[in-house]
């Protein structure tokens, strides 16, 4: 009788012995072969990790315990066993079951994978989740020797060794063992690494020697050594015992009682655990074995399944002020007849208020990658230091593990440069953004930043986030409002980047911070002739150029739209009505940024309604075509002609051209 079909959910499993076991894996294969002869797939690598998979179902708990697939494309076993068998005809198919791990589908489903070398960074955040949290699931991880290569993964391993997270990292090794295979030895020192005896004897031998009067702790330490030297010689797994990680291997991976023994007893050790588990690609479908390169997906028709089982970019013209520091954190240089700041910058007014935020809501913690000063996440570590994770310089890894433990159940706050925060696009992309998961990106040093030039300046952050679904954009118009919207972000269950400058804050008073609806601007000035519309704190230099073109007879309104995205549509529509030109503000590339989404907004207005079609759009920004080089920023606001007297010289610009075409509804961008 088949086992398949009358299993209802993973913990069947733990009713079934080694001898149904090991039929279970037969009739998975070939369910999984047949389907993908159809649907087309990824056959080899779901073939290899058949065992691997029941075992993990058997001995853990999901979803209770987490099971984080890393190269997703492994888990058409995992999806068999937990409920979509009936359904699984629908493999990759218009409202079927999807190639990959998708929350939607099942609550088995951790996370929305779909690139190698995400899970380790995941699975670390829902494991130091659980631990703020006091909870008690078991986490693991399965990902590949390939996987386990790239940068984020080598990230997260250096982050996981050096916090001891305790978590089960299954290395599924289908191709080449990572260090060569040493038999026996290699079995053995295993299985004393799984000794609890071991591992208590081990302890009662420190302390025994370090009670010897006077050389006991250099007996020790030779001691110690030499055991390392031992280690060193003999075990595969050093690379691994060096960061901190347990290392247990090579454990075969279709042998489905050698791995749940080993699985099982590794489950229960304290710290991070790796099980380096040798599979076959392809196991069971002679085909896929023989051509493990070309069985790796099978793609439509139907497979034969016969006898299965940058040009030089300058802004400024003038003198360059000189370079600073590449050491972020470190101050910037004293700038020569330029008064000294007073007002406290934004970043130390994000700081000051996340703290006052941590204080009620336990839940928030805080991420940075190697610059706890610069963006100030230092004072929250001093007063949180359990709470704050500093990874390096792994931008990367911060994101991704950020989404780990916001699926944990903590509101993460990533504060990072915008100009480094473009290293973890992917991840914003495809981690935090996919699984849709409440992740505060706090993106410091957005826009101009001066002297450290072409590389730091924060102008490309923007246009590439104001893509991507489910992430809300906003930035204040002054310190104050900073403050709100931290508190907005914080009180919403999406993706929320908030951007803000390293420039000095207005020096206003404080005010009780308020929760902003996501997309709602505010109008700040009225007028019949012009609209401006301004994002982050442009908007005070678009206010004092509007009141240097009233002196000239036209009547302009302003609006601080706060959100780049969503957009307060309704308001800007409201406004724009009758009026002969709507300008858009913003302190970073004009291509594909702020002002391109109200320009298409007023393009779907202009379409559906006549009022609009005699409006021109100006789009006011960085050139899109050229990097930006050092100098002050007030220098650079010079030259790129974004302080306010040149803000109201583009205004003046985009008016000459309309009277120059009279009758036509422009729509210019610089």
């Amino acid at each position: 009788m088949p086992i398949l079909p009358t299993l209802q959910e993973p913990a069947d499993l733990r009713g079934l012995d080694e001898v149904q076991l090991a039929q279970l894996a037969v009739e998975i294969r070939d369910t999984i072969v047949q389907t993908v002869a159809i649907t087309g797939g990824h056959l080899g690598s779901s073939l290899g990790v058949v065992e691997l998979t029941i075992a993990l179902h058997r001995l853990l708990e999901s979803p209770r315990d987490h099971i984080v697939w890393d190269t997703g494309h492994q888990a058409y076993p995992h999806k068999l066993l937990t409920g979509r068998l009936e359904r699984f005809g629908t493999l990759r198919q218009l409202d079927g079951v999807g190639g990959f791990p998708r929350r939607s589908e099942s609550e088995h489903d951790v996370f929305d994978g779909g690139h190698a070398g995400t899970g380790l960074s995941i699975a670390e955040g829902l494991a130091e989740a659980r631990d703020l949290r006091h909870g008690l699931e078991r986490v693991a991880v399965v990902v590949g020797d390939a996987a386990l290569m790239s940068g984020l993964s080598l990230e997260a391993l250096n982050d996981i060794g050096h916090r001891r997270t305790q978590l089960l990292i299954v290395l599924n090794d289908n191709e080449m063992s990572i260090s060569p295979t040493v038999g026996a030895f290699s079995k053995y020192l295993s299985q004393i690494k799984l000794s609890r005896t071991w591992r208590q004897g081990k302890s009662a031998y420190d302390r025994t020697v370090e009670r010897i009067p006077v050389v006991g702790g250099t007996v020790l330490e030779l001691s110690r050594r030499f055991r390392k030297s031992v280690v060193n010689f003999a075990q595969p797994g050093q690379l691994f015992e060096d960061l901190g990680i347990t290392y247990i291997g090579v454990v075969p991976g279709h042998d489905l009682h050698a791995l749940l023994e080993t699985l099982g007893q590794a489950l229960d050790l304290p710290g991070p655990t790796i099980v380096h588990v040798r599979t076959q690609k392809g196991r069971g479908f002679r085909p896929a074995e023989a051509d493990q390169v070309g069985f790796h997906g099978a793609a439509l028709p139907p497979m034969a399944v016969a006898g299965a089982g940058a040009p030089d970019a300058r802004a400024t013209a003038g003198q360059a002020m000189p370079t600073e520091s590449m050491t972020d954190d470190a101050a910037p240089p004293a700038r020569v007849a330029e008064a000294p700041v007073k007002h406290p910058n934004y970043t130390a007014v994000f700081a000051a208020e996340l703290i006052e935020l941590a204080r009620v809501d336990r839940r928030i913690v805080g991420i940075t990658a190697g610059m706890p000063t610069g963006t100030g996440m230092a004072k929250f570590q001093a007063e949180f230091p359990n709470r704050m994770f500093d990874v390096g310089i792994a931008e990367q890894h911060a994101v991704t593990m950020a989404t780990g433990l916001a699926m944990g159940g903590l509101r993460p706050v990533v504060a990072l440069y915008s100009t480094f925060l473009q290293r973890a696009f992917d991840q914003t992309v495809h981690d935090v953004c996919q699984n849709d998961q409440p992740v505060l990106i706090a993106v410091d040093r957005a826009g101009l930043v001066g002297e450290d030039g072409t590389s730091h300046q924060g102008m490309f952050t923007l246009p590439a986030q104001r893509q991507l679904p489910n992430l809300v954009i906003a930035s204040p118009k002054d310190e104050q409002e900073l403050r709100s919207l931290l508190h907005s972000a914080l009180s919403q269950d999406h993706p929320f980047a908030l951007h803000y400058p390293r420039d000095a804050g207005f020096g206003l008073e404080p005010v009780m911070p308020e929760v902003i609806p996501v997309g709602r601007g505010e109008v700040l000035r009225e007028g019949r002739d012009l609209l401006f519309v301004g994002f982050g704190p442009i908007v005070a230099r678009a206010v004092e150029a509007s009141g240097m073109l009233e002196a000239e007879g036209w009547s302009i309104g302003v609006i601080n739209a706060r959100f780049a995205r969503p957009l307060d549509r309704q308001l800007i529509l409201d406004q724009a009505r009758g009026k002969r030109m709507v300008v858009t503000f913003e302190e970073s590339v004009v291509t594909g940024g702020f002002g391109s989404g109200v320009l298409e907004l007023m393009e779907e207005a202009r379409l559906a309604d006549p009022a609009y079609r005699e409006t021109a759009v100006r789009i006011v920004g960085i050139p899109g075509d050229r990097f930006v080089d050092h100098g002050s920023v007030a220098d650079l606001r010079r030259v790129l002609r974004l302080d306010a007297p040149g803000l109201a010289a583009q205004v003046r610009e985009a008016l000459e051209t309309l009277r120059a075409a009279p009758g036509r509804s422009e729509v210019t961008t610089g």
